[in-house]
């Protein structure tokens, strides 16, 4: 038998079924969740890289001085009292008196003092802090409460001679050599340590007789040069504080119990604070008691009469911030990433449903690395340039990447220019949400509905469950 030509042909193969769109949908859907993967690895590459930042803002102000909290002054008076205690002896609860030296803390009548902020913006490679010096200037009355005999205390038992003013930094590295202190017109020798318990126990001290205060005033006057980073915190504990705070620095933010009266312009700000003791809530004189054991069993403990401590003041903070945080910029621009690969995944989608163009997951999963890449992209630029520069540049190289591979996939630039008209729409919109942030929730919704509402009308006569292939004539 003779074999013909039609005879050698291979058989011919069954065709491949098409998906329904319902089935491409879920594996469009299954595929932008992949990449919710690397994109969570983005977010973790911004983590990483703010953590770097804040270690290399440390690494800057080791040994000049950190985030400071300035307190005091206030006087220390020690004074005898008794303390009755029971022990046991010989089986039996014996009572007995001890004579302790406690010390009493007094806190200005008023307090009124000025503060210029000279700042500078240190940097380390690629990051950078703000840094300032500044110096207090301030005055101080003291005198003993009218109400002191409610105290318990004997003046009698006060040893005025031996008395003490304290002021409370905390971060004492920062102290300028440069200190004054005077009393009622006499300088005083600052020595350092026994700061306050507003500031964690550190600053410096001076030794002082305050005899004059058992029967009058006593006036302090003081200049003190420090250095510190991004704040400056007071702690008001006075009948009446009053602070002025100056600063060329045009990006301040005050934050604490108390915002004051404040003028801020391109060429620095002004802030000025009016505190009294009734708004604090507390009063000249308070206790807080330690101890420490004198030789010959004599006890000396030590109790404190003036405002509270840190964990009860209320403090007023100037920040010298920055005016972009970049990470938390791009962090928050990571954050809408689904927003991205989900709108560009819906335009191949309806191209893939309704334009019978057949785009497989692969290339599915590289358009989405590319959007991923996005954020690589915007973090590496905003370190050297900026966040705004770096959002143009990173966008306009992932916009053209995805349109030139979009020509290929759709074998059509006018198709591909509609994908990247809508990439740069997206980019666009999300650039405005970043910089309006009071209102991106709404632009967002809003956002997101349209885009529903459109996919809605395209695909409102497409028929989700059938074949797309056409049937072969029998």
């Amino acid at each position: 038998m003779t074999e013909t030509a039609e005879d050698n042909q291979p058989p011919e193969q069954p065709a491949r079924p098409e998906r329904s769109p319902g089935a491409k949908f879920l594996l469009v859907l299954l595929t932008g969740f992949l990449l919710a993967i690397p994109l969570f690895a983005s977010w973790l590459l911004i983590y990483d890289r703010q953590t770097q930042s804040e270690q290399a803002e440390q690494s800057i102000v080791t040994g000049w001085g950190g985030k400071q909290v300035f307190a005091g002054p206030k006087i220390v008076l020690p004074y005898k009292a008794k303390v009755q205690e029971s022990v046991e002896q010989d089986g039996k609860t014996v009572t007995r008196t001890n004579v302790v030296t406690r010390e009493l803390y007094i806190s200005p009548e008023v307090m009124t003092f000025n503060s210029d902020i000279k700042t500078e913006v240190k940097s380390r490679s690629i990051y950078e802090v703000v840094i300032y010096n500044t110096n207090v200037t301030g005055s101080a009355s003291f005198k003993l409460p009218e109400d002191f005999n409610r105290s318990g205390i004997d003046p009698a038992d006060i040893d005025f001679a031996r008395a003490e003013i304290r002021f409370g930094l905390s971060d004492a590295r920062g102290l300028s050599a440069d200190n004054k202190l005077t009393v009622d017109g006499q300088s005083l020798v600052l020595q350092p340590g026994k700061g306050l318990g507003e500031t964690g126990n550190t600053g410096f001290f001076s030794w002082l007789d305050a005899t004059a205060l058992a029967d009058g005033e006593m006036a302090v006057k003081f200049d003190v040069k420090f250095r510190g980073t991004e704040s400056l915190t007071m702690v008001p504990d006075a009948g009446q504080t009053n602070w002025s705070v100056t600063s060329k620095w045009p990006h301040p933010s005050f934050t604490g119990g108390f915002l004051p009266d404040n003028e801020v312009t391109e060429k620095g700000f002004t802030a000025k604070y009016g505190i009294s003791n009734l708004a604090l809530g507390s009063s000249l004189t308070s206790t807080q008691a330690g101890q420490q054991v004198y030789p010959q069993n004599t006890n000396r403990s030590f109790d404190s009469y003036g405002g509270g401590g840190a964990e009860n003041a209320s403090s007023v903070t100037v920040n010298l911030i920055q005016p972009v945080d970049l990470y938390d910029q791009v962090s928050r621009a990571t954050k809408y990433g689904f927003l991205f690969i989900g709108f560009t995944f819906v335009a191949f989608l309806l191209f893939d449903l309704i334009g019978g163009v057949r785009i497989s997951s692969v290339q599915y999963i590289l358009v989405g690395v590319a959007l991923v890449l996005f954020f690589i992209l915007l973090l590496a630029f905003a370190e050297i340039i900026g966040f705004a520069l770096a959002y143009i540049a990173a966008s306009v190289a992932t916009i053209g990447l995805i349109t030139a591979y979009a020509a290929s996939v759709l074998s059509s630039w006018r198709r591909a220019s509609i994908i990247g008209g809508l990439l740069a729409a997206l980019y666009g919109v999300i650039y405005i949400l970043l910089s309006l942030e009071a209102y991106s929730l709404l632009i967002g919704s809003l956002l997101i509905f349209a885009a529903l509402a459109g996919v809605m009308f395209v695909t409102r006569r497409l028929d989700w469950s059938r074949s797309l292939q056409k049937t072969p004539a029998t």
